[in-house]
């Protein structure tokens, strides 16, 4: 039953039962409201799950003991139910929190936390998140984080443990209803652009942004290969414009050649993106220009409700980019006007911004389609 037709029985259901209990109009609009806000999607939405690095992380490297990306300890968190450090690098929810709940689901839980645990095949029905701090599309993009290849390594042990569970084909259907969140890319560019890095001496931009989207477009199909048929991909933002990068410029201003390559990237993105699905005519996707959000926000920051776009909210130092979001350092009193949290990241606020585009966006912020419309199909 369409989600439509169901709001309507519903409604007249609701109102014969008003009539004849003389339940108050308070009361009836209430229970209306309830079905009213309950859309389909928590219908046709089974699970969410979730591949990725520290924008979408909700603590699997908290299990890693000797990764140096952690977001375990104040002031993270400061926001969050709670106020609790939960290995967010957010002073509250991120990305996957917030299209979590656009879909109408409990945030996905980090897969190193019920990869050991009994029973775990249930808590693999609602979705997992195997998001980590630092990963990368190449291997060894950071120090003990979960890259891309070992995420999706991950996912084949949940998908073996579904089939196992309900069947090949149930599994099928399960997962083919499913969203599959891929946040992935910065990590590698930034590592490129960084002082010392070997890549540069090994690569021209082009051939590393090239070799990127060769290697990507084989992990998409190998988590197609796992059954997923609708993908949201969240491309690489203006990263040349975060605290870290602007406080190496006198000026302050966006390094550009980050940004001309991260633009570069998603360009490759869309392409991979277009190529599969013209080959694989049962997947789906919707793609998220945070590139383009993020400028938008920075050029045009009250729009938005920002008033900080340059520094971060916790740190030391210039732009509050010298000194790291440690327990040390200092945090701004109102997060929601700041769009960075610190070095890298956005604020809880920046992040339910963004997701409110990609769920109900349009070009050129989503491309072809945005993720309400990718639920419906």
């Amino acid at each position: 039953m369409r989600g439509r037709e169901t709001i309507f029985i519903y409604s007249l259901l609701l109102i014969e039962m008003a009539s004849k209990s003389h339940i108050s109009l308070f009361i009836f609009l209430f229970l209306f409201n309830i079905c009213s806000l309950s859309p389909s999607t928590a219908q046709t939405v089974p699970a969410f799950y979730v591949f990725g690095d520290s924008l979408a992380d909700v603590g699997n490297n908290n299990h890693l003991k000797l990764s140096l990306a952690k977001a375990d300890f104040p002031h993270n968190g400061i926001d969050f139910p709670g106020s609790k450090a939960t290995g967010r690098f957010s002073n509250g929810k991120n990305a996957a929190d917030f299209l979590a709940e656009k879909l109408g689901l409990t945030t996905p839980p980090p897969y190193l936390s019920i990869s050991t645990v009994n029973n775990r095949s249930n808590a693999f029905l609602g979705g997992v998140n195997f998001a980590s701090g630092g990963a990368g599309i190449l291997d060894g993009s950071a120090v003990q984080s979960l890259s891309l290849n070992k995420q999706i390594e991950y996912y084949s042990v949940v998908y073996g443990d579904l089939v196992q569970m309900i069947g090949t084909v149930e599994s099928q259907k399960h997962l083919s209803r499913s969203i599959f969140g891929i946040v992935i890319g910065s990590n590698d560019i930034l590592g490129y652009f960084k002082a010392g890095s070997s890549k540069r001496s090994n690569y021209t931009p082009q051939q590393f942004v090239d070799l990127l989207i060769l290697t990507l477009r084989g992990q998409v199909k190998r988590i197609y290969n796992l059954g997923a048929r609708k993908v949201v991909f969240v491309g690489a933002g203006a990263i040349g414009c975060c605290p870290s990068q602007r406080k190496q410029n006198k000026t302050e201003s966006c390094n550009e050649e980050t940004n001309y390559w991260s633009d570069k990237y998603n360009e490759g993105v869309k392409t991979v993106l277009e190529g599969i699905k013209s080959e694989l005519k049962d997947m789906s996707y919707s793609f998220f220009n945070t590139y383009a959000v993020l400028l938008d926000f920075i050029q045009k920051p009250a729009a938005y409700g920002f008033t900080e776009v340059k520094a971060a909210c916790c740190g030391l130092g210039n732009l509050n980019a010298k000194v790291a979001c440690l327990p040390i350092a200092t945090y701004c009193p109102n997060r929601r006007n700041h769009v960075f949290w610190d070095f890298y990241h956005p604020t809880e606020a920046a992040a339910r911004k963004f997701v409110d585009t990609a769920f109900s966006g349009s070009k050129p912020y989503v491309y072809p389609i945005n993720v309400q419309q990718l639920v419906a199909i």
